[in-house]
């Protein structure tokens, strides 16, 4: 038994048999039971690559998805730490350290302002639904929380190979965002019974505080163990980009000696083309002065580069470059791009266009096929802009603003 447990292959293997027998509805207690009889420990990289193994064998993501919050009752408590530091979580302004504040807030929110008012009893009180309204509007935030983590802490477990994860906490996150958004609609509404709201607010809260266990105890210890002290550093740098759930975050840098390597600097080169030429700085500055943001990816739908206007319809990083684009968006909507960049490689479409009300901005989204002079693929150019003041224009303006 000795040789078996200590095999992680088999490891692995039993984990996926578990996994699966929760999904043919076994019940959790009699996982458990097996689990624990089994195993004294399982690392976090071992649950990852068992769901790894079950979406390349097929499962699809979303069944993953279901399982997440079972099999994560059934881990708890079992996963063994990875041996990392624990001085990151310590660091003021570093990624992880700012990852479990916001999370202490979160946990704050849920036990101070939410949980309090989920009875009957307490909703008697004139004032319970009020107070519960304001909780459920703190929650809106966690969208900020969730955003850096999509944006920047999945395109780096992604790029050290590890793929099952973050597909499966993204779809859970907007579930999660679902979930805050329906129960914000049922504190508004007269006519909704008590014990729907009850019962709806406690699954929000539940879901939101497994997801806080994930974070900080399967995908955390995953980056310690692979991610450079550079990766920490481009993660903190775009974290402002997006934003806090927190107040006073601290700059962080590492100190020196703590890079793994310096940065060679080179001089700014000539770009030519068929028009003209351009130094590197005045391209730059040039393309993040158009009132549009551009994104390209390029034939093996990687993205190599994006503008970075002032005036964003979506947050970017730089942590996207070398994305899969597949990969950067959600899985609920990740079909539409992978089929319009299917049409745009088959030559059957050119371009492709949307437009979206995001609060007071209409932002118009655009793709283009990208082909050389021989027609050859070469990308896909998305253009984004809000719209909203374009089309209040009327008459003519032939005249300069004084």
């Amino acid at each position: 038994m000795s040789e078996f447990i200590n095999n992680s292959q088999m490891r692995q293997k039993t984990i996926k048999d578990i996994i699966r027998q929760l999904h043919e509805g076994k019940k959790v207690e009699e996982v458990k039971s097996q689990f624990e009889k089994v195993f004294h420990g399982v690392s976090a990289s071992e649950i990852s690559k068992a769901e790894g193994a079950l979406i390349a064998e097929g499962l699809p993501v979303e069944e993953v998805q279901k399982l997440c919050d079972v099999h994560a009752a059934v881990f708890k408590g079992t996963i063994e730490e990875i041996h990392q530091p624990e001085e990151p979580a310590l660091i003021p302004g570093h990624p992880v350290q700012v990852l479990v504040r916001e999370n202490k807030r979160i946990s704050h929110i849920l036990d101070k302002a939410v949980r309090p008012f989920l009875s009957l009893k307490a909703l008697e009180d004139p004032n319970a639904m009020d107070q519960l309204k304001a909780g459920i509007d703190q929650l809106k935030d966690i969208s900020i929380h969730y955003k850096k983590k999509e944006n920047l802490y999945f395109p780096y477990m992604e790029k050290y190979g590890v793929t099952a994860p973050p597909k499966v906490m993204w779809g859970v996150d907007d579930e999660i965002r679902a979930r805050i958004k329906e129960v914000a609609a049922l504190t508004a509404s007269q006519s909704i019974p008590k014990e729907t709201l009850i019962q709806k607010a406690q699954d929000m809260a539940d879901k939101i505080q497994e997801m806080i266990f994930k974070e900080e105890n399967i995908m955390v210890p995953m980056m310690m163990e692979n991610l450079t002290m550079e990766d920490w550093k481009t993660i903190a740098q775009g974290s402002g980009e997006i934003g806090y759930m927190i107040e006073h975050v601290a700059q962080w840098e590492p100190e020196a000696g703590e890079e793994e390597h310096e940065c060679v600097k080179t001089e700014e080169g000539i770009i030519k083309l068929p028009s003209g030429e351009l130094k590197t700085e005045e391209l730059t500055a040039l393309l993040n002065t158009l009132p549009f943001d551009i994104t390209f990816v390029d034939e093996k739908d990687e993205v190599k580069y994006f503008s970075e206007g002032k005036d964003r319809a979506f947050p970017r990083t730089r942590t996207i470059i070398g994305r899969n684009v597949s990969n950067c968006h959600p899985p609920a909507s990740v079909h539409i791009v992978e089929k319009i960049v299917e049409d745009f490689k088959s030559g059957r479409k050119d371009e492709e266009d949307f437009w979206i009300r995001m609060g007071n901005k209409y932002i118009l989204i655009r793709y283009y096929a990208v082909r050389n002079e021989a027609g050859k693929y070469l990308g896909v150019a998305e253009v984004t802009q809000d719209i909203d003041e374009i089309q209040k224009i009327t008459g003519e303006k032939r005249l300069m603003t004084e």
